[in-house]
Parts: C-alpha cells; sequence; structure tokens
C-alpha cells in the first residue's frame, strides 16, 4: 500500500520507494511486540502491563486499560473540584481585595510611535494572511475528512491530505508565535521609554522571518511528496507529529527569536522601573527562544530511539506552549490591563504571580501526560494526569480576571480607546477555559484518553486551546499595534468590521466543537467496545457521515470571520485616512 497507494485509503503512492517501505514495516512489527509484551517484573503481578502501559486497546489479546488509570481519572476530578474552590476563595479573599489608596493607573496616552514600532505595521497584515491561509487549509482537509477518495477542488496528487496537515499544523506556529514577536517588540519601547539604537533590525527580522516561512512551507510540501529525498532532513519535512519543520529552518527559527529576545531585552532593560510584570515579560521571551531547541537533539539527526525522539518532542509541543508561551501571555495581559487603566499596578502584579505559580507547576509536570505509552514507567500517567488537573485553574483565573477588568472599564470612564484590543484579550480568558480547560479535561483523564488517543475527541481541545490560550492575544497584539498607529497619526478608527470578524470567528470555532465532539465520542466508544484498530478504520466513521459535512458551517464561519479580520488589519494599517479628512468631506 505505501508504495503502489490505495484508492479506498485515498493513499496515492508513488512517494515511499520500496527499501523505505520495508523499514516501515520493520518498525510497525517493532511497535506491536512493544504494546503486546508484558514487561519484566510486572508479569503475575495486580499491576501487569505492557511496554506501552497496555496501549492500544484490543480485545483479542484481553489488552484493555488498568484499574490505575480508573483511580488516577478520579482522584483527577477530585483535586480539580477541590483546587478551583480554593483558587476562586483565594483569588476574591486576596487578589481582588482593594485596599485604601489602590488606585488605577491612567489609561496611555499614545501621540506618537517610536520608529521601530512603525516598522511593525509591515507585519501587521502577514500575520493576518498567514492566519487565513491556515483557515482555508483547514476546510480543505475537512472535506477530505469527509470524503477522502474524491478531490476537492485540486487534485490529491497536487495537495495530499497528510502534506496540507503538516502545513495546517505548522502555519498556526508560526502565525501565532510572530504575532507575539509584535506584541514584544510593541511594549519594549513603552517601558523603556524609549527607541532601539538601531531601528531597522526590527526589519531584518521581518525579511528574516519572510524567508522561513516561505522556505519552510515549500519545503514541507516538497519533502513530504518525495522531492527532497537527500535534502528532506535540512530543507524538507522532518515527518515528526507538529514539529515538521526541516532543520535548517528550525535552528533559523530559533536565530530569530533569539535575536527578537535581545532586542526585546536590550530596550527593555533600560525601564527606570524594573517591576515584575517586566521581568516575567522579559524572561518568558528568553524561555520561548531557547526552550524550542529541545525538540532539536541531536541536532543533526533526528533521534534513532522513538521514545527519547518523542519525550524531548513533547518538551516543545507542551511545555514550549503552555509553559513560556503562557508565562508571556500572563505578564503581557498584566501589563496591556494596566497600561489601559483596567487595574491597579499592585493588583494586576499579585494575580500574575498566582498564575506563574500556577502555570509553572501544572506546565511542567503536567508534560508527563504525554509519556504514558512511550515505554516510560506507570508513575506518569499519576504524576502526568493530576498534575494536568491544575491546568484550568490559571485558565479560570484568567476568565475571572476579565470580567473584574470589564468591571473596572465601566469605572474608567466611557472614552476607553482600546475596545478593540481588549475584546480579543477577554475573548482570549474566555476561550482559554473553555478549550485547554473544559475541553482539555474531556480528554485529559487517563480512562477517556486510552480510548480517545487520536480520534476527533481530541479535536476540539486542540482548536479552540489554540486560540483561546495564544491565537487571541497574537491578534489582541495586532489590533493594539494598529490601535497606536491610528492614536499618533490621528486615523479614521472604527470598530464595527473588527466586531463583525470576532464574533464570526468565535461563534465558528464554539460550534465546530458540536460535531468533532460528537463524532469523536463515537470512536471512543468503538475503541472501548472493538478495539483502537476498528476505530482507525473508515467503517467507524461510516455513519457519522452527516456531522462531518455539518463542519462546513463552522469552518464557513471561520473563514468569514478570518477573512473580515485580514481585511480589517490591512485597512487599518495600510489605508485608512486622516480624521480630519473625513471631517471636511
Amino acid at each position: 500500500m505505501l508504495v503502489n497507494g490505495d484508492k479506498e485509503r485515498a493513499f496515492p503512492g508513488g512517494v515511499i520507494l520500496k527499501e523505505e517501505a520495508i523499514k516501515i514495516a520493520a518498525f510497525v512489527d517493532w511497535s506491536q511486540l512493544v504494546a503486546s509484551s508484558i514487561r519484566p517484573g510486572t508479569k503475575d503481578t495486580k499491576h501487569e502491563r505492557t511496554w506501552s502501559n497496555n496501549w492500544p486497546p484490543e480485545p483479542l489479546l484481553d489488552q484493555d486499560v488498568s484499574f490505575n488509570s480508573h483511580k488516577i481519572s478520579l482522584y483527577e476530578f477530585l483535586i480539580l473540584w477541590i483546587l478551583t474552590v480554593f483558587v476562586i476563595y483565594l483569588s476574591y479573599t486576596y487578589l481582588f481585595k482593594k485596599e485604601e489608596g489602590d488606585k488605577l493607573e491612567p489609561a496611555m496616552k499614545i501621540t506618537k510611535l517610536f520608529r521601530s514600532q512603525n516598522k511593525l505595521l509591515k507585519y501587521v497584515p502577514i500575520v493576518a494572511a498567514l492566519f487565513f491561509v491556515q483557515l482555508i487549509l483547514g476546510a480543505y482537509l475537512a472535506h477530505l475528512y469527509a470524503d477522502p477518495t474524491e478531490d476537492f477542488v485540486f487534485s490529491q496528487s497536487l495537495l495530499p491530505f497528510n502534506v496540507i496537515r503538516s502545513m495546517h499544523t505548522q502555519l498556526a506556529i508560526l502565525w501565532v508565535a510572530v504575532g507575539w514577536l509584535v506584541g514584544g517588540l510593541l511594549i519594549a519601547p513603552w517601558v523603556a521609554n524609549q527607541d532601539h539604537k538601531f531601528p531597522w533590525l526590527v526589519d531584518v527580522l521581518w525579511g528574516a522571518l519572510l524567508v522561513i516561512a516561505v522556505g519552510s512551507m515549500v519545503g514541507l510540501y516538497m519533502g513530504a511528496t518525495g522531492q527532497m529525498r537527500e535534502t528532506w532532513f535540512w530543507l524538507g519535512n522532518e515527518g515528526r507529529e507538529l514539529l515538521n519543520l526541516g532543520r535548517l529552518w528550525d535552528i533559523l527559527l530559533v536565530v530569530g527569536l533569539v535575536f527578537w529576545f535581545l532586542l526585546v531585552f536590550t530596550l527593555i532593560r533600560k525601564a527606570k522601573t524594573n517591576n515584575p510584570i517586566v521581568s516575567t515579560i522579559i524572561w518568558s521571551a528568553f524561555a520561548i527562544a531557547t526552550l524550542y531547541i529541545a525538540g532539536m537533539m541531536p541536532i543533526h539527526k533526528i533521534a534513532p530511539n522513538f521514545t527519547v525522539d518523542d519525550y524531548y518532542r513533547w518538551w516543545v509541543i507542551h511545555l514550549w506552549v503552555e509553559l513560556t508561551f503562557e508565562l508571556f501571555a500572563a505578564g503581557t495581559i498584566a501589563f496591556f490591563t494596566v497600561s489601559l487603566g483596567l487595574i491597579s499596578q499592585k493588583m494586576a502584579t499579585k494575580v500574575m504571580m498566582f498564575e506563574l505559580f500556577l502555570i509553572m507547576m501544572s506546565g511542567t509536570l503536567g508534560v508527563g501526560h504525554h509519556y504514558w505509552w512511550q515505554g516510560l514507567d506507570e508513575h506518569w500517567i499519576a504524576i502526568g494526569g493530576i498534575f494536568s488537573a491544575l491546568e484550568p485553574l490559571p485558565l479560570a483565573l484568567l476568565m475571572v480576571e476579565a470580567m473584574k477588568n470589564k468591571k473596572e472599564k465601566a469605572h474608567s470612564g466611557s472614552d476607553f480607546k482600546f475596545s478593540a484590543p481588549f475584546m480579543w484579550i477577554a475573548g482570549s480568558a474566555v476561550l482559554n477555559f473553555i478549550g485547554a480547560g473544559i475541553f482539555g479535561m474531556v480528554i485529559n483523564t487517563p480512562t477517556i484518553s486510552y480510548y480517545s488517543h487520536g480520534t476527533y475527541l481530541i479535536m476540539p481541545h486542540g482548536h479552540v486551546a489554540l486560540l483561546g490560550a495564544f491565537g487571541y492575544i497574537s491578534l489582541a497584539f495586532l489590533y493594539m499595534t494598529a490601535r497606536a498607529n491610528s492614536l499618533a497619526k490621528g486615523l479614521v478608527w472604527n470598530e464595527k468590521i473588527t466586531k463583525y470578524g470576532f464574533w464570526l470567528l468565535t461563534i465558528g470555532v464554539l460550534v465546530y466543537t458540536i460535531p468533532t465532539f460528537i463524532i469523536g465520542m463515537e470512536q471512543t466508544q468503538a475503541a472501548s467496545e472493538l478495539g483502537y484498530y476498528y476505530t482507525r478504520t473508515r467503517a467507524a466513521l461510516d455513519d457519522l457521515g452527516g456531522w462531518m459535512w455539518f463542519r462546513i458551517l463552522p469552518d464557513s464561519m471561520m473563514i468569514l470571520g478570518g477573512g473580515i479580520i485580514l481585511y480589517d488589519l490591512t485597512t487599518k494599517v495600510l489605508f485608512s485616512k486622516k480624521e480630519k479628512e473625513t471631517v471636511v468631506s
């Protein structure tokens, strides 16, 4: 099948050579042995298990989830309920308690942009365009999911499913990361109250990021379609789930991130008051720039031991986004809420520090819930599962903080000039809680995750959490850049179309969870009753075609919302007219 293809499975063939297929078959045989061979020392004990901790479920081998997984799942829910009540109590008793003399900082008044901030305007439409393309590719993939044997618009020989899927996931990393780079470069001059000595370095970073974006996308396509047989590792597609970039693009991305950190650090360290919020922004930027390296060891090849490679791959996928990015988000949200006159400096610092504690603990130890079936010890089920249960807590706190900010906004006067960026920040808190909190717990318990691994049930969590935890903050940075530009230059500013884009995207991604959740639950039930093999066959989805086609509705809403956002941001930063010109006309 790998060499010749299989039309019924929508596999084109012709990409993998015979000698490569032999190695893949050997790897599959080895994986089967790992998944069904009893570990030494566990036989004839109540904890008898295989090297993959009895995953995947297979009735023919009497292989199923252990009682230990059920026990840990129960502990997760008990701990989550208890600590949620405790966190809410602490928040309202200590964090959100106003003291005498507490005053809101006056909202920042933007009358000019520094030269380096002006150069950020060219980033805005590029990031919005990358986001829009990612949405279109997602809809294309949804059509192939629903009818994999038929082409959609383009021939699958030109746009194969697996190739577009890798581009879809990598584009998410690119547009979110670059949007956050914009945020850091926008904030740094305000914190330091001065500009970079060499503002043109921002242009250099922009050019470098364009080269990485274009080069990596071309490499992903050519590498996965067999056109880079000699250079696939360095320039093409590494083929590692979610970390597919060729190693050269990996290295250049790290260089770009370190360069960004130095731009932010060299400026922000000149601030007269280096408060905890500023320190958090600096050192989380450093962590973002360097932790990505964990997924590049050894630098010259992919680690031959799959367990070792996957162990460090998850450092990037989990720790990079659920620890370092969350720290940066906490710092920047605290900075914005204070700078926009929505919350006091003292309160913002207390809330942020508490969030950092929860994120550090749950993000670091919670990564263990990805280690269950890689050959690592069973205790990671308990450590990863229980501490992952804590991850929704800082997310819930973000939502409480956003609601608090809304209340503060009502007391700050009607002339609030930053409602568009704040709308995205508030939306981030809500979607973060729903996507990473609620849907994260749906798939995070060992009992459910054992059966739902790799099914549709993962998709509501992945998509809503991506937008909530990271995407909406990236869009908030873009709108803050656009708003600062309009205030500094006296440009027309209208938020009507902005709200259309926001609500179409937000409602769209929430509606998206309905069909994917229903399909995922059916797949998970099939895995429990018939085994994991059946879950991965097309027969498991045949009776769910209506729900698969239902995705046209949310996908269309999100694409329309993304298109409006692209048009809105491009118009605001490149084609807005002066206020006085509007008055005269």
